[in-house]
């Protein structure tokens, strides 16, 4: 185990408190359980970090990442589970990815859309999560398709169906399951990116940021991450290697 010195514990835990932000934006890794509480293997990996450290847990909960990494100037959180992303790494220090998604495209059943690479068309609509992975990834790629945002990956959905668009972006497994509601929308077979999913830190915190990228590889090596996505009903994920 990685020593646990004073830095560590300045960075992750100040005043004896770690505070963790939750992105319920994207399900794959949290979920709200039965009575509202936060669960999935985000929450599993802050609560197992904060019992290796000996100090309190205080998660802060969110229904986009865009809003995660917003907070990161208000300081409300030590920690953060987010995407690795080029427009993010200047402000936050990454852990190695310890779930690999991909993003992808949800379309209407009888579009002739077979392929991602059919959806970068001019006059093409897509709905996107605001200041998600996904979203930062196609600002960066598409050359023709123009983006609509909206507030959560959620409403993404929503944007796409009520506007009726020619598609909506997001992570493979939650619009799946829009299409298993309804048939009469489908999932492209393709990927346009896979999602490196990562555990953050304020950039600035290496005594910090060196101990979460140790802990998410012990964490992945015994088994944990897949343990707590099986739990939490996400078996079909990939663990990162």
């Amino acid at each position: 185990m990685t020593t646990i010195t004073q830095a560590v514990l300045d960075d992750l835990a100040p005043g004896g408190v770690l505070h963790a932000a939750i992105n319920f934006g994207n399900p794959v890794l949290a979920q709200r359980g039965p009575s509202g509480e936060p669960q999935g293997v985000s929450v599993a990996l802050a609560k197992a970090l904060a019992e290796e450290l000996s100090v309190k847990l205080e998660m802060r909960t969110f229904d986009a990442a865009g809003k995660v990494f917003a907070a990161l100037e208000e300081g409300v959180w030590n920690l953060a589970f987010l995407a690795i992303e080029p427009v993010r790494e200047a402000q936050i220090s990454f852990s190695e990815p310890y779930v690999i998604i991909e993003g992808t495209y949800l379309v209407d059943r009888d579009s002739p859309f077979r392929s991602v690479a059919d959806l970068d068309q001019a006059g093409l609509k897509l709905a996107v999560g605001k200041g998600a992975a996904y979203d930062l990834f196609l600002t960066r790629t598409l050359k023709h398709a123009q983006l609509e945002r909206a507030e959560t990956s959620a409403g993404a959905v929503d944007l796409f169906l009520d506007q009726k668009l020619d598609a909506a972006a997001g992570v493979r497994q939650p619009l799946q399951k829009v299409a298993d509601r309804d048939p009469s929308y489908r999932v492209l077979d393709d990927a346009f990116t896979s999602i490196r999913q990562a555990m953050a830190v304020p950039k600035g915190r290496d005594a910090g940021a060196a101990y979460v990228r140790a802990f998410i590889e012990r964490k992945k090596a015994e088994g944990f991450v897949h343990k707590a996505l099986a739990e939490s009903g996400q078996s079909d994920v990939t663990v990162a290697p």
